[in-house]
């Protein structure tokens, strides 16, 4: 199953966790660019806003083509409870070239409602769901899980 691993990442976390799937996948994978700054404290206090509010922002274009991958695997940090807006962004554009897809998200507290807000953009059921605190990637205690997550997609 050729597959793709998708996410945005404003500080590290998120970009951690998408590069080991990827890896243990042996899969292509693409970092979400978000052409807003989203830098320091400003920049955070914004996107978790944006993030609050359902906003989407302007990405730059992937390289690769979502079409062209039987399951698209796509990872978020959560802001107070919601997907980034560049990920509602790559969902909103890409949800018809999504055919099978799974989640994976990144907090400091909890997922909220990021995953049912996921699929209901995408409209497609993910097969597998991933929510992992900040501590537990920082500490690398998400290994275990992450193996857990890629074997509920075989």
């Amino acid at each position: 199953m050729k597959t793709l691993v998708v996410y945005y990442s404003r500080s590290g976390t998120t970009r951690t966790v998408g590069e080991a799937i990827a890896e243990k996948l042996k899969c292509d994978k693409e970092e979400i660019i978000d052409m807003k700054k989203r830098r320091g404290v400003i920049g955070w206090l914004k996107a978790g806003k944006e993030g609050k509010q359902g906003k989407t922002t302007k990405i730059k274009p992937l390289a690769k083509k979502v079409n062209d991958y039987d399951l698209v695997i796509v990872g978020t940090p959560v802001w107070a409870g919601n997907m980034s807006p560049a990920t509602r962004t790559f969902l909103e554009e890409n949800k018809k070239d999504i055919k099978k897809t799974a989640f994976f998200a990144t907090f400091g507290g909890s997922e909220g409602k990021t995953f049912q807000d996921m699929e209901s953009i995408c409209g497609v059921k993910p097969i597998s769901n991933l929510g992992l605190k900040n501590g537990e990637v920082k500490k690398k205690e998400h290994l275990q899980k992450l193996g857990e997550f890629i074997k509920g997609m075989k």
